[in-house]
């Protein structure tokens, strides 16, 4: 039997209900020679699966044929369409923008400005994970002076205080649970943490947090309230204890860009040492905009403050970003450059300067698509980063590599 005839074949099976042999037989044609022949049978298989519960498949078969043909954008909108499903909004809205910057024809550009207003998450239960494994140069964002100047002379650091290098395992998660309460709101509660495991168990970084409160839709607005804890082990001790509230809000803008606004409270409890417990205020404001159906870019700007129980503690901060992503056949590139200030309130009473750092970090990696495991990539991503402080203990610098898989989308 020719392609199209195999094609022929499994659209009247798809028709019968013989959902088993139609998948096989696409099956059959996924590596036919002839790219037309190939995403055709890819497309009517995605379309198929998502019949049959399966859009996480689905979404990497359509993935497959915007690799190879990045123009289609039909195929791209009923990605979109899949990751709204499977409740990756930040994803599908992403998807949509890189459609419309794309360009579409004036008609279905109408239909996705109203389908990108009424877009929300639908799946009740989510989860998503990364691992790698993380040669670091500094896993303790310690210094690499011999000595630290004190208002009583200088002291000689023990080899403990110093940076120390190491391979570890790192580990990052979330997962969530959505109740609808109407049409435009929902209960949304989250889960998230990660883990830096070294071989040294003085090193170990644990991290937990958990949220709820109600999630709002007006349009192509988002806006959720959270209240929940975060929790931080260092070295298998108790390190820190925080409970938080923070709101978050979301806007489309035109076609192709999107603002998202973030603000958080936290009270600190830190378990090790009494003068740093306090509250720290947060927020930030970001814009994502699509260049092209395969290119985009993002900036952000962020400052907090910490209100601790000692000013020499207290400090503000703030940060500004710039991150960008290009796809490369079946590969995606990314990067990010940020730039930090932070300055102390007061001296502490050992230093005789007042800490003031600046924080400068680059990233740069790669997701290879062609290369999945399942529905996870391997990806690879290498972040340098730099902090210039007044006080030698908190003046570091650190090369981090980590090699690892990530969910495809």
């Amino acid at each position: 039997m020719t392609a199209q005839q195999l094609l022929e074949f499994a659209e009247s099976a798809v028709r019968s209900g013989d959902f088993a042999t139609a998948e096989t037989t696409y099956h059959a044609l996924l590596d036919d020679p002839t790219v037309e022949v190939r995403s055709e049978a890819r497309f009517l298989l995605a379309m198929l699966l998502v019949r049959r519960q399966r859009p996480t498949e689905a979404a990497i078969l359509l993935r497959k044929i915007l690799d190879e043909q990045p123009g289609a954008q039909r195929v791209r909108l009923e990605l979109a369409h899949i990751l709204d499903i499977m409740g990756d909004d930040a994803g599908a809205r992403r998807t949509l923008r890189e459609a419309q910057a794309g360009g579409l024809p004036p008609e279905v550009a109408r239909f996705v400005d109203r389908y990108s207003a009424a877009l929300r998450a639908r799946k009740p239960l989510g989860a998503t994970i990364e691992f790698a494994i993380a040669p670091d140069s500094n896993i303790n964002r310690a210094t690499r002076s011999q000595s630290l100047g004190t208002v009583l002379g200088d002291f000689t650091l023990d080899e403990n205080a110093k940076e120390r290098s190491g391979v570890g395992i790192s580990l990052r998660g979330q997962t969530y649970a959505r109740l609808p309460l109407s049409v435009s709101a929902n209960v949304l509660a989250r889960a998230s943490g990660s883990a830096d495991i070294y071989g040294r168990q003085k090193f170990n970084d644990f991290a937990l947090a958990f949220t709820t409160g109600p999630e709002f839709n007006f349009g192509a607005d988002r806006l959720s309230i959270e209240a929940g804890g975060l929790w931080r082990w260092f070295g298998g001790s108790a390190y820190s204890q925080s409970e938080t509230i923070g709101v978050n809000f979301s806007r489309s803008l035109g076609r192709t860009a999107q603002l998202r606004a973030a603000a958080n409270l936290a009270l600190v409890d830190n378990h090790l040492n009494p003068l740093l417990d306090g509250q720290t205020y947060s927020g930030s404001v970001g814009y994502e905009r699509a260049f092209s159906s395969r290119a985009g870019f993002g900036i952000t700007a962020s400052g907090e403050r910490q209100a601790l129980h000692d000013p020499g503690y207290s400090s503000w901060s703030g940060q500004v970003s710039v991150s960008g992503y290009r796809e490369l056949g079946a590969t995606t590139l990314f990067a990010t450059l940020s730039y930090g200030r932070l300055k102390a309130d007061e001296r502490l009473l050992l230093f005789p300067r007042t800490r003031s750092d600046h924080l400068y970090r680059a990233s740069l990696g790669a997701t290879f698509r062609n290369l999945r495991i399942g529905t996870f990539a391997p990806f690879v991503r290498a972040t340098l980063e730099r902090n210039r402080s007044t006080i030698e203990i908190y003046d570091f610098r650190k090369v981090r590599t980590e090699f690892g898989f990530t969910r495809a989308f």
